[in-house]
């Protein structure tokens, strides 16, 4: 299953609501894959891949990829 940018538009307790039924759908074993810039959600993620440095033909690049934990440590995704 795949979402993009599911929180536009979204209540913060909408969010947390999203948020409970993606990890319903990881517990019984989907693969989710989000596409997302809200941080409340990135946080919340097994792995990232950020992509960048920009979009278009600016973008492209693998940036980081790693854990959560692992992104709040490095410079390459602080930076973005």
């Amino acid at each position: 299953m795949c979402w993009m940018k599911p929180t536009t538009g979204l209540h913060m307790s909408d969010i947390r609501r999203l948020l409970e039924i993606m990890n319903r759908l990881v517990d019984a074993g989907n693969t989710v894959i989000v596409i997302e810039h809200n941080t409340s959600v990135i946080k919340h993620a097994d792995w990232i891949i950020d992509m960048g440095p920009e979009g278009g033909t600016k973008g492209g690049k693998v940036i980081f990829e790693g854990t959560p934990q692992a992104a709040a440590h490095a410079k390459e995704f602080a930076d973005q």
